[in-house]
């Protein structure tokens, strides 16, 4: 770090210091993980050795391997020979990048074809990469640490849906618990005739999982790209202004809705509306069965999108204890200030100093405060006039882990207000109904305090003086030391009035003479 760092000393409680410098970390700067299962085959390429991944590489085709295992018990000859394909391809980029060596993992299609064993030597001589081919219980253990990677505390049911099969995965407080395999795949149930012997099928596979899982679990956490179709579907119903399907909320009840408005649509315009593909499109009525009948038996109160699966928990299988435990949410961000701020270090500086505006904010809120003051300045290089506009637009739309939507837009419109007063007329105003009115206002204190701390940053951490906030008195106190009286000029004096303003309050400054 710098300067602003060492004065405040080695650790930034309760968060410690941050460990991506760390050369036992730098072996996570890129890893290449290739996962080749029933309906796709995708490779992803993380970047930076940071708690939240983020995704240098990430490319996929949907070769639907796995169409017809069930009847042939063959992996489908076009899906083989354009997975065989897509995986020499990968392997040439992986060279290209000097990303090495790449983990490859192949699930149910390959596990449960008679040829797969001859597939994985196929793969072998023309890419020279050891397919490996996890069972079931083993893929549902990934999926479920993928989910980790961005809740680290995680509790619930775990269930990752592929092509040809899905699995069920216990969390308990950030352990993997209890673990399932089924053949729900919607792959596997286009091989079984439509009507009532598939609905008994369906039902009869998901009374046996939730007899060995348990029933008790608050929420359900959806893995696959099944799933995700049908939360971008969901979104599409509603109307939903945040198009990021990680962390999006479903209910029972709007799941239900949206399998039956599903129904009543033509999928050719839901492609065109949402983006999603054809194929895809073609798996979400089955998958919407499953789902249906998944949340009446298991009974959840509260449904979770998750973009981290298999992939990601390869790479959380990677990482040290240490890295594991830490909040993804603030080192992603600390990752982002290093990297891009004009000031790295000086975050937390910010952070101590507005930190007497929210002293009695609950812990998961004091995160996403100090989430905004290490990501105030990263985006300095846009034009002035857009500065709020690439903030908003960077915290709302990035992969970070451990951030629900409502935090993304708490987060976006305080760095909006950092760069700009007011939040009037902006093209984000859709997103502020995900706010109550308590939030939109903490937000913009929060931005207000930022801008005006970011005044006083000069090069010293101490120089930024100190703010005192009494909120039954509605006063508001700067207190400066006297070498730094002069960084208090007239813009300076115009923002702090305008945090003053935003809290109703009375705003008086002192210069402490003779202070160091």
């Amino acid at each position: 770090m710098d300067g602003h760092a060492d004065s405040l000393g080695e650790d930034w409680e309760p968060f410690g210091g941050p460990l991506f410098n760390d050369p036992a970390m730098r072996q996570l700067t890129r890893v290449g993980v290739v996962d080749v299962g029933s309906n796709s085959v995708r490779l992803v390429i993380f970047d930076g050795a940071a708690r939240s991944p983020t995704y240098f590489f990430n490319e996929k085709i949907l070769a639907s391997l796995g169409t017809g295992v069930t009847e042939t018990g063959l992996l489908n000859p076009t899906g083989r020979r354009r997975a065989v394909a897509a995986v020499r391809r990968f392997q040439l980029l992986a060279d290209s990048l000097g990303v090495s060596p790449l983990t490859v993992v192949a699930t149910a299609a390959v596990r449960d074809a008679r040829n797969g064993p001859e597939f994985c030597e196929e793969v072998r001589k023309r890419t020279g990469l050891t397919l490996h081919v996890i069972p079931g219980e083993e893929e549902a253990r990934l999926s479920a640490q993928g989910v980790l990677l961005g809740w680290p505390d995680a509790s619930g049911t775990v269930c990752d849906i592929g092509g040809s099969s899905m699995e069920l995965a216990e969390l308990v407080s950030g352990r993997v618990g209890a673990k399932a395999t089924s053949l729900l795949g919607p792959l596997r149930l286009q091989e079984i005739e439509c009507g009532r012997a598939r609905e008994r099928h369906i039902r009869n596979t998901i009374t046996d999982l939730a007899a060995r899982m348990g029933t008790s679990h608050e929420r359900l956490y959806l893995v696959g790209g099944s799933w995700r179709a049908i939360a971008r579907l969901d979104m599409e119903r509603r109307s939903y202004p945040l198009h990021v399907l990680h962390e999006y909320r479903m209910t029972r009840r709007s799941i239900h809705r949206t399998v039956n408005w599903i129904a009543g649509q033509s999928p050719c315009d839901l492609k065109s509306r949402t983006g999603i593909s054809e194929v895809r499109m073609a798996l979400v009525p089955l998958a919407g069965e499953v789902l249906e009948g998944l949340v009446r038996e298991l009974g959840p109160r509260e449904i979770a999108i998750s973009s981290y699966g298999i992939r990601e928990g390869l790479l959380y299988e990677r990482m040290p204890d240490e890295l594991r435990r830490r909040d993804p949410l603030v080192e992603a961000c600390r990752f982002a200030e290093a990297k891009d701020a004009r000031l790295p270090g000086f975050g937390r500086v910010l952070y101590r100093f507005v930190s007497p505006l929210f002293r009695k904010v609950p812990p998961n809120r004091e995160r996403i405060i100090k989430a905004a003051c290490l990501l105030h300045d990263v985006n300095w290089r846009a034009h002035p006039d857009y500065r709020h506009e690439a903030c908003f637009d960077y915290v709302s739309r990035a992969s970070l882990g451990g951030l629900t939507h409502r935090g993304r837009v708490f987060l976006g419109l305080a760095l909006l207000h950092r760069y700009r007063n007011s939040r009037e007329n902006t093209r984000f105003a859709p997103l502020f109904d995900l706010l109550d009115d308590a939030d939109i206002h903490q937000a913009e204190v929060l931005g207000k305090a930022m801008r005006f701390g970011s005044m006083l940053a000069a090069d010293d951490a101490k120089a930024l003086g100190e703010l005192r906030w009494k909120p039954r008195k509605k006063a508001l106190a700067l207190r400066l030391p006297a070498r730094s009286a002069d960084l208090f000029g007239e813009v300076a004096e115009a923002r702090f009035n305008a945090l003053a303003n935003a809290l109703d309050a009375e705003p008086t400054v002192e210069t402490l003479h003779g202070s160091e």
